[in-house]
């Protein structure tokens, strides 16, 4: 019987499947090694193939270098997925061999085995076109580097010659076909795989994930095609784009504008994803971008007015002139707005952020974590709000933010149901070629650790890049998991408009200067396919430039009249100065019953709980603090400002390296069982309505977590938001956000945040990685009362501090030096007194001894020798070395607050002392903690007050490179040196 005639009989009878191929192949590579490890009906079967065993041998083992039968040896990729369950399939295979053979009608053993043999090697080829063809895909517009050919990919290398082109091979309904020819298989791969869109996701193991791409752009009728409005709508969002850059390059030849030129396509594409999210259920779409196209996006998609763009060019402000601040360049700035689409209403907000390429991503994705848990998204789907990341080549693979935040997309605490990336590959990096700016082939790669599924698209078919888009919205909203969109394209003009970049890519910009436009390449096919008339693109293209030009002519007239900072969810906050005569306390007492009822609920587990007896005790310790009303330490007055917040439905979220348990062990706000692992976190079982506390233990990561939760402190502040550090000293790891955003996105973007950082600080000899939060970094930083930064000393200040976040009518950030020897310190210790109504934040605290009845009495104010300004965990180094000696004249006095700085309030308590020495004394380096911060403002607190010293002295450790020393005895040695010069006479 003839090949076709077996391929017929075969016809819905088969068990030749798609899925099966895989199996198919392992099992032949084990028959080449020992042909009796099979079933006899295999042996026999398999006799026919050994012309091809080099083929499936290699396919089916896979790399030399992968781990065998890791997880199963089932194709040549090590990352490839392994669908179905081997077993069962194995038994169902051998099953269907034999119930094929019975009653139906005769074919030669030969023709079956020939017959199944071609369906292998069609799966094998369609299987090499999904893993490889995006290599033979026309992707680059510029041609730059001619396509490799991968003999995978042609038919010939699985035995198949030109007689066979036309013969019917049974497919089981891979490519959607029962039957089909090598020429229609081929047909439909190449055209699917390897024209203006590459796509790449056979490295995803989820079998659903994979066969839903495989559905959505395989089979005979998945080309990608528009309607006429479509494609027109498209056109027009080019001449848009088009328009607005040639027009921007008339206007202010040789301005920067980082122009989208060469990648017009993405703006089109943007519109997809707003369109078709809208239409799968997305209320809102949060954009971060670089600089490349921003004033476009701003534009034409934000719907940014012309004239206030072109105001900014001329150098006009984006806020009104009552409104302080900075600003910033204007391509820099965020947006906001709402567009429709076919009654789908969707609200659009980009994101402000600084020139450090990346660093605004976790901002973003900060900032739709919080607008999902305003929008109640359920928690394993968050697809309500979308985050769409806009980037560059080069940052995209050299940016480790890049990689963190892909690290963040799958964690509870920090999941944002997928965000959409949109790479603009324009092929350099500034003035660097791929070649020398990263190690992969595409730019996307790091994506394929979250195994995100990868669009390369050519950015001079709009269509392929708009389709794109529709599937890589459609995946991000059916999977929940992020996806990459690569749109390779080029730059048409230098890095920013006045450079010159034939210096060092003169071919590359040999092929531009001769390059049509998208929009000229686009303009000719729709006309070639009759889609639209020359004279009708003609005269669209003219009416927008009469708009511009129209907006041009009013744009000096411009004013900004709208600062929406403080609209919506900032509602009834305000924009101050924090004024020394209103040192705005906020009411942050809490009633002592609510603080009992507290206490008695987070010091509780459920029944058949199984506690660790160390836990036990550090709850019953805890409850009988609370009942006593003394004794309570750090953690415990944490858990009741926590506490306190949730119950006034304030959500409370802390994230940062091990901070369930705390690092250490001083919180335990998540409880495990002993036996079960099972978990409870007792801050969520106050009463039955109240807000959620989250707590989360983060990624080692330092940089995109505290991006995160700053961003997530800019959409609400209503929450107390907080990151911890395990250490102060690992801080610096996010340097950039603390500098960019942190400190100064207030003053450039009028964006406020409540955002707390808690660093833990303090010299106690271990060494200079464990010592220093860099206070004086962060001082250096304060100025315009753009945030706070304190170093506190008591319990009950700490719980005062962080009610205060949410108890003023504005916000801004605090960095807290956070204790370590002091979380168990038998003086640092409160009175629930002291956490009660009518108590309130101190900026500056007196001496424990002129209140405890036990210790040293002190001399009277005007006997006083000494007046010790201190900060931090100092003040017990001092206050313990003083009692030992029995002095009685010095005064230790402590700066709880150290920006903005208790001018006033320090002048008052110090003009106490008439006739004393003010010192400065602090633990760390002379060129380290708050001294070089604190002198000029102590000078003018001693002049206020009168006393003899008109400068304070400083008294600490020297000056030195390190943070600390690294011996134990060295760090004893400096301590006792500085505390002798502190309380000698």
């Amino acid at each position: 019987m003839a090949r076709q005639d077996a391929n017929e009989t075969l016809l819905g009878t088969s068990f030749l499947y798609g899925g099966n191929a895989a199996y198919i192949e392992e099992l032949y590579a084990a028959y080449t090694k020992d042909p009796n490890t099979v079933d006899p009906e295999w042996r026999s079967f398999f006799a026919g193939l050994k012309e091809d065993k080099a083929i499936v041998v290699k396919n089916a083992e896979g790399a030399s270098w992968a781990k065998p039968n890791w997880p199963v040896a089932a194709n040549g990729e090590l990352v490839s997925a392994l669908d179905g369950n081997w077993a069962t399939l194995e038994k169902a295979v051998g099953e269907k061999i034999k119930a094929r053979a019975e009653g139906k009608a005769p074919v030669a053993p030969a023709d079956v085995q020939q017959a199944t043999k071609d369906s292998v090697r069609a799966i094998m080829l369609i299987r090499a076109y999904r893993m490889r063809g995006h290599l033979h895909a026309t992707l680059d517009p510029l041609g730059l580097q001619p396509r490799s050919d991968h003999e995978e990919l042609h038919p010939q290398h699985y035995g198949f010659s030109e007689a066979d082109w036309d013969r019917p091979i049974f497919l089981d309904n891979v490519l959607g076909l029962e039957f089909a020819t090598i020429r229609e298989i081929v047909a439909i791969l190449k055209r699917t795989y390897c024209q203006t869109l590459g796509v790449e996701f056979m490295h995803i193991s989820d079998p659903e994930e994979k066969a839903w791409i495989q559905e959505r752009i395989e089979g005979k009728d998945k080309e990608i095609s528009f309607t006429e409005q479509g494609r027109r709508a498209i056109l027009n969002k080019l001449i848009e784009a088009d328009g607005f850059e040639k027009f921007l390059d008339l206007k202010y030849t040789g301005t920067k504008r980082f122009g989208l030129d060469g990648s017009e396509a993405m703006v089109p594409a943007l519109e997809q994803i707003i369109k078709r999210g809208g239409a799968l259920g997305v209320k809102e779409i949060v954009i971060g971008m670089a600089h490349r196209g921003r004033l476009n996006v701003l534009a034409n998609v934000m719907s940014k007015p012309f004239r206030a763009i072109f105001h900014e060019f001329k150098g006009g402000s984006s806020s009104p002139a009552e409104v302080e601040g900075s600003g910033d360049v204007k391509y820099h700035l965020g947006a906001s707005s709402d567009r429709s689409f076919d009654g789908n209403d969707v609200h659009l907000s980009l994101t402000a952020n600084p020139s450090h390429l990346e660093i605004v991503d976790p901002v973003v994705l900060g900032k739709v974590r919080a607008k999902q848990d305003q929008h109640n998204d359920a928690p394993d789907q968050r697809t309500t709000v979308l985050p769409l990341l806009i980037h560059g080549d080069a940052a995209f693979a050299g940016q480790g933010v890049v990689a963190e935040c892909l690290g963040l997309s799958g964690l509870k605490g920090h999941r944002t149901g997928g965000s959409i990336h949109f790479i603009i590959n324009n092929q350099i990096g500034f003035t660097t070629d791929p070649r020398f700016s990263r190690s992969s082939p595409y730019p996307s790669d790091v994506a394929k650790m979250v195994e995100a599924p990868i669009f390369h698209c050519n950015g001079d078919d709009p269509e392929a890049v708009v389709f794109a888009a529709k599937v890589a919205t459609e995946y991000r909203q059916k999977f929940h998991k992020p996806v990459v969109i690569d749109m390779l394209c080029y730059r048409r003009f230098g890095h920013n408009e006045g450079d010159e970049p034939a210096f060092t890519q003169p071919k590359m910009y040999q092929i531009i200067r001769k390059h049509p436009s998208t929009l000229e390449i686009y303009g000719k096919r729709l006309i070639e396919a009759g889609a639209v008339k020359e004279a009708e693109l003609e005269a669209r293209k003219a009416e927008f430039r009469t708009t511009l030009d129209s907006e041009f002519d009013v744009a000096n007239a411009y004013k900004a009249n709208k600062a929406d900072w403080l609209d919506g969810r900032w509602s009834g906050l305000k924009s101050v100065r924090e004024d020394e005569d209103d040192p705005r306390r906020g009411r942050t007492g809490v009633p002592a019953a609510t603080l009992r009822e507290i206490a008695r609920q987070i010091t509780r587990v459920p029944q058949n709980f199984h506690l660790h007896r160390t836990i036990q005790r550090f709850l019953d310790n805890r409850a009988r603090a609370i009942e006593a009303g003394e004794g309570i330490d750090w953690a415990t007055a944490e858990a009741l400002a926590f506490g306190s917040l949730l119950v006034e439905n304030h959500r409370v979220r802390l994230s940062g390296q091990d901070v369930e348990r705390g690092t250490f062990s001083q919180r335990h706000s998540v409880l495990i069982d002993q036996e079960n692992e099972e978990r409870y976190t007792p801050l969520n079982h106050i009463r039955g309505s109240q807000a959620r506390y989250e707590v989360i233990n983060s990624m080692l990561s330092e940089e995109a977590v505290l991006g995160f939760e700053y961003g997530y402190s800019l959409a609400e502040p209503n929450a107390l938001v907080l990151w911890e550090a395990q250490f102060g000293d690992f801080a610096n790891g996010a340097q950039v956000v603390i500098d960019q955003f942190i400190s100064s996105g207030e003053r450039k973007w009028l964006r406020m945040s409540g955002l707390v950082m808690l660093l833990p600080h303090g010299y106690e000899g271990q060494g200079p990685e464990h010592s220093s939060a860099r206070l004086e970094r962060y001082l250096q930083l304060c100025a315009e009362d753009n945030m706070q930064v304190a170093n506190c000393t008591t319990p009950s200040n700490y719980f005062h501090i962080l009610r205060r976040q949410l108890k003023r009518d504005f916000r801004k950030p605090l960095v807290l030096m956070t204790p370590k020897s002091l979380l168990r310190h038998k003086r640092a210790v409160s009175r629930l007194d002291d956490l009660t109504e009518g108590e309130s934040f101190h900026r500056v605290l007196w001496d424990d001894a002129e209140k405890t009845a036990d210790g040293i009495k002190l001399v009277k104010d005007d006997k006083i020798r000494r007046v010790v300004l201190c900060s931090g965990k100092v003040y017990y180094d001092l206050y313990e070395e003083r009692e030992k000696r029995g002095i009685n004249d010095v005064y230790l006095l402590r700066v709880e607050q150290l920006y903005p700085f208790p001018l006033k309030s320090l002048a008052g308590e110090v003009s106490r002392f008439r006739n004393a020495e003010v010192i400065w004394c602090q633990e760390e380096p002379k060129n380290m903690g708050a001294w070089t911060f604190v002198e000029p403002y102590l000078e003018w607190v001693l002049n206020q007050a009168g006393t003899p010293s008109k400068r304070p002295r400083y008294v600490g450790r020297p000056a030195s490179a390190s943070t600390a020393v690294g011996l134990m005895s060295k760090h004893l040695a400096q301590l006792q040196a500085f505390l002798n010069e502190a309380l000698a006479v």
